[in-house]
């Protein structure tokens, strides 16, 4: 049994592929530029060749690719755009008009004219990851499940903050089940609002396996938690330092006390300490952390003020968790199966056992450190073990 994981980053995408004979460690995995870096480049490249350019696709991630755009236009160049992809640059495509691109029909490619450069807007590319894999030998076919994650701040209506939007949704989340699988969908269900989720579903329409979705900040922190020496802990605090985005759950054996959500260019060690150590106690401030150009925050009905509140584990993980290393708390830098960048993948393999219970058991056995047979993955892989080995 094989189940496909893609956490979708801003700076790399993480690619990880579980399968239940081997032991989890031995799983094939690629760690590749993420797919906003990759629309970025493609567009600075038009720019260094003076072409106009020509947006399709689906709404994906921004950040770089925006930044990319918004250069390419200030060097008097054009970029036309099918709504669906402009989308990936604001929710209202008024919005995108403003930054000068032009919204045209998907099917009129040729507004843009003979030497555009067309650039497809995509998150999730099978293909590509199909192909890159095939080329080391390693088919995906007949596959489980495919399980992605990507961060979504879904479509705000206009003039409502997208921060409010977001976090309005995570605590609508985590008031209806306290564990970190309620950011988890099966394909079918996620909401309408979260356009970004709902784009990878499209984009996997033609892959035959079922497909779980998940929200990548969760998904980190639910991968940090299969780190043993952060689930042994009753009460501990995970916290995911993204290269955008940081947030960070108060755990109550596996069970969510509070929340919140910031933006991490703003943080440092010691305010990233105060708003932890706030979380901890509950005393954290929804207004405090918004009014700070933060997302926001939360605390469960169910937290409760224990004496020794403080006694906690705290664990990092992420891309910028680096920024912790003078940290006050001591925090514990969380390496699920010695692999911190596919801390995502654990948390979306987690999710996948409890979205698919008929996938559970070998998932839960990998995921405890029982599971897998123990044997090469080269034997397994390629049925090479009758055949002597050349070389040791």
């Amino acid at each position: 049994m094989r189940v496909l994981c893609v956490d979708i980053g801003t700076g790399t995408q993480d690619i990880y592929l579980y399968d239940s004979q081997i032991d989890i460690e031995n799983g094939f995995k690629l760690v590749v530029p993420a797919p906003t870096m990759i629309v970025r480049r493609k567009l600075q490249m038009a720019t260094e060749s003076r072409k106009p350019v020509f947006l399709s696709g689906v709404t994906m991630g921004g950040g770089p690719s925006h930044w990319a755009a918004e250069d390419h236009l200030k060097a008097g160049l054009g970029i036309f755009s099918t709504p669906a992809a402009a989308r990936s640059f604001n929710d209202d495509l008024q919005v995108v008009e403003e930054m000068g691109i032009t919204i045209v029909d998907p099917e009129d490619i040729g507004s843009a004219g003979s030497d555009a450069v067309h650039i497809e807007m995509l998150d999730f590319n099978f293909q590509a990851i199909e192909e890159a894999m095939g080329a080391f030998g390693v088919s995906l076919a007949g596959l489980s499940a495919i399980a992605v994650a990507v961060f979504d701040h879904g479509a705000a209506p206009p003039g409502y903050s997208d921060r409010r939007f977001r976090f309005d949704y995570i605590r609508e989340r985590v008031g209806e089940d306290d564990r970190l699988s309620t950011f988890a969908f099966h394909s079918e269900d996620v909401p309408r609002r979260m356009t970004r989720l709902r784009s990878v579903v499209e984009s996997a329409a033609d892959v035959d396996a079922p497909l779980v979705l998940m929200d990548t900040a969760p998904a980190a922190v639910l991968g940090a938690y299969q780190d043993p020496e952060v689930s042994s802990h009753r009460r501990v605090i995970v916290a995911n330092v993204g290269n955008f985005h940081t947030l960070a759950f108060q755990l109550d054996s596996g069970r969510i006390g509070g929340v919140f959500e910031h933006h991490t260019g703003l943080l440092n060690v010691s305010k990233l300490d105060r708003l932890l150590g706030e979380l901890a106690d509950g005393t954290i401030s929804n207004n405090a952390v918004y009014e700070d150009s933060g997302h926001g925050s939360y605390i469960h009905p169910s937290f409760q003020v224990e004496s020794g509140n403080g006694d906690y584990q705290v664990a990092i993980t992420g891309p910028r968790r680096k920024m912790m290393a003078n940290s006050a708390l001591n925090p514990y830098f969380a390496t699920p199966f010695g692999d911190m960048m596919l801390t995502g993948c654990f948390g979306l393999l987690a999710s996948t056992a409890e979205l698919l219970p008929h996938l559970a058991d070998p998932i839960i056995a990998s995921l405890r450190g029982s599971g897998g047979s123990g044997t090469p993955p080269w034997e397994i892989a390629w049925s090479l073990s009758s055949r002597p080995h050349s070389k040791t």
